[in-house]
């Protein structure tokens, strides 16, 4: 699994972080239970703070794309059903400006809704 970030780029790093892992999943890169890397390991191998991985790892659990538990690390949860790719990315970013905003999800989900 290669997980890749911009450090050039505005984007905070975690959100880069989310986005990639999200998209790993999406891709297959990363499957189903599969285990990733300590905080500490992937900090070490992305040139980041152990903080920015723990950020963007407690993102994607409260989302559902990970399990997250103290001295185990973090397990990959089945995806969401796949997505075409320009749809997908436009999620993301849509997901990465709402929690710039402090939009919920269910206030996203809510004004979807509203939208048809």
């Amino acid at each position: 699994m290669l997980l890749t970030i911009d450090h050039g780029d505005t984007t905070p790093l975690y959100e880069q972080l989310a986005v990639a892992v999200r998209q790993a999943l999406a891709e297959g890169a990363i499957v189903d239970g599969e285990r990733l890397p300590s905080a500490r390991e992937l900090a070490d191998q992305l040139d980041v703070n152990m903080h920015t991985v723990l950020r963007a790892y407690s993102v994607l659990s409260e989302e559902g794309v990970l399990k997250v538990r103290r001295g185990r690390g973090a397990v990959a949860v089945a995806p969401r059903p796949a997505l075409p790719p320009p749809v997908a990315q436009a999620l993301d970013r849509l997901l990465s400006v709402a929690d710039r905003h402090h939009v919920g999800r269910d206030q996203i989900v809510n004004a979807l809704k509203g939208a048809t």
